[in-house]
Parts: structure tokens; C-alpha cells; sequence
């Protein structure tokens, strides 16, 4: 499952790149680490605000995060925190 997250989760970021949006890479062996970072701080992950703008959270760590695929990935707080982040920025599911 973490091989399937992580293809999802560079596929976005290209994604992302052909809207403007750049997003740092991450190597794979550190995929789920920095993921879960981002999503146990404060922060937003990389490109959330400018993707809010364009109307494409769908391509953010946080939909991944709380997508039913890659769920399971994640602890029940990481997801809550995805899932906050998602609704104050008014992500339409």
C-alpha cells in the first residue's frame, strides 16, 4: 500500500507542477516519513495553498491522506488533521 501512496503521491505533484504549483520532491524511501511530518505539525504540506487557489486540493497530501486507498497508512490523528485542513479550506469531497 505505502508503493501505491507513493506513485499517487509524485503523480500529483506532477500534476501539480503542470498548474504552476511547485512541490518539493521527496525520495521514496522518505515518502511516508515526510508525510507524516507534515501531517503531525502545524504546517501545511507544499503547494496546499496555492492548490486551495486553483481549486484542485484533490492533487494535496491531505486528500491523499484521507483518501479511503491510503487510509489506513495513516493514525486516526494524521487524518484528522488532513480532513481539518481539507474543510478550512472548503474541499468539496
Amino acid at each position: 500500500m505505502e508503493e501505491k501512496f507513493i506513485a499517487a503521491w509524485e503523480a500529483n505533484r506532477e500534476k501539480a507542477a503542470k498548474l504552476g504549483v511547485r512541490m518539493r520532491p521527496v525520495a521514496p524511501e522518505m515518502a511516508m516519513k515526510t508525510a507524516r511530518r507534515f501531517l503531525s505539525g502545524s504546517r501545511t504540506s507544499d503547494g496546499f495553498d496555492l492548490l486551495a487557489d486553483k481549486g484542485r486540493l484533490d492533487l494535496s497530501l491531505e486528500a491523499l491522506a484521507v483518501d479511503k486507498r491510503f487510509t489506513g497508512l495513516f493514525s486516526d490523528d494524521e487524518a484528522n488533521t488532513a480532513l481539518t485542513r481539507l474543510l478550512s479550506a472548503d474541499y468539496r469531497f
